[in-house]
């Protein structure tokens, strides 16, 4: 019973906490477009699509589920990399949460600038997003205390509770994005080097948010602080990716800290680049304060498969024991570009 009512409660206060929180992934390597919008055009390869799903609470008697589907590819990019050119990419999502359905739709459109520095393997991008949010929710699947007939609820009862059942509302998005990929400028094997750094500001024109009949209640703008580093493990066939990401938004903080271990099991032509390196990679995630992530994922001809599952270690478990599965798919044409002639 603690437990339907814990879950009842946060499912009736859902409107009012995303208002405050964004919707999260813990593959955060797989949502770049959700953490930077300079990260748009910024790969190996010359397009890239990003598919996400996550169920929240698995087993809670009411489902929190989000679903994204991302494309991205850079325009006037050279083979090897060394003249500035653009990102363009597009970004849906569908997140639906709680006994009334509480649904956010976002479409997005990003475009960066991306600046390599000659063939050292530095580069530099900037990038902004706009796009527009519709958010949607059936108050007729809940039930008010107003509504409580003695016996039970009865919901022929006016609720009195004045509550938009949609609105819709522009965004806008920006970020700066560094890299440096030290196997860019050497032939050896296992000893690749990669260095990941960018800050981004997400609802930049806070909008204005309707969910009642109180006006001038804005979205928090938020503020994304990523670093990652991959590493080869000198003379073996492992590398080591490491990533932190710290989200501030108003009053919230999210850190989330990841480690991954790769093991390559097929070697890549690295002069060529005509075959690329496969990867099996496992590790975990830790969002600090409230769950440990352990992740699998699999990178084979441009493909990239992960999954992991969010364990609740914080005091929402003595309400919900239960947790979090994700799925991520993602595919990046390695061997040519697709807008332009081989």
């Amino acid at each position: 019973m603690m437990m339907k009512r814990g879950l009842i409660a946060v499912a009736f206060a859902l409107p009012f906490l995303v208002a405050a929180q964004d919707i999260h992934f813990s593959q955060t390597a797989q949502t770049p477009l959700l953490i930077n919008p300079a990260c748009a055009g910024v790969y190996d390869g010359w397009e890239r699509v990003v598919v996400n799903h996550r169920n929240q609470w698995l087993g809670a008697g009411t489902q929190f589920m989000t679903s994204v589907v991302a494309a991205d590819a850079n325009f006037g990019k050279n083979r090897d990399n060394s003249k500035a050119h653009m990102g363009l990419g597009l970004l849906f999502y569908n997140d639906i949460g709680g006994d009334s359905r509480f649904g956010n739709q976002t479409g997005a459109i990003t475009l960066s600038g991306i600046l390599p520095m000659g063939k050292t393997g530095h580069i530099l991008s900037a990038g902004i997003q706009g796009g527009f949010g519709n958010r949607t929710a059936d108050y007729s699947k809940l039930s008010f205390s107003s509504q409580w007939s003695g016996g039970g609820f009865d919901q022929t009862i006016a609720s009195g509770e004045a509550a938009a059942a949609s609105f819709r509302y522009i965004d806008a998005s920006a970020g700066i994005y560094y890299v440096y990929d030290g196997g860019k400028s050497t032939f050896a094997r296992n000893n690749d080097f990669k260095l990941q750094l960018g800050v981004s500001g997400y609802h930049l024109n806070r909008p204005i948010l309707k969910y009642a009949t109180v006006n001038g209640d804005r979205m928090y703008s938020k503020f994304v602080f990523h670093g990652a580093v991959t590493t080869d493990l000198a003379d073996t066939d492992w590398s080591l990716d490491a990533s932190v990401l710290e989200f501030v938004q108003g009053p919230h903080l999210e850190t989330i800290l990841g480690m991954m271990f790769k093991y390559r099991f097929k070697d890549g032509t690295k002069i060529t680049g005509h075959s690329q390196d496969a990867y099996f990679g496992f590790g975990a995630y830790y969002r600090l304060n409230d769950a440990v992530i352990p992740s699998i994922m699999v990178d084979f001809r441009g493909f990239r498969f992960g999954v992991s599952y969010d364990a609740t270690v914080s005091s929402m478990v003595r309400a919900y024991k239960g947790g979090s599965i994700e799925f991520s798919l993602s595919y990046t044409n390695l061997s040519h570009a697709l807008f332009k002639k081989r």
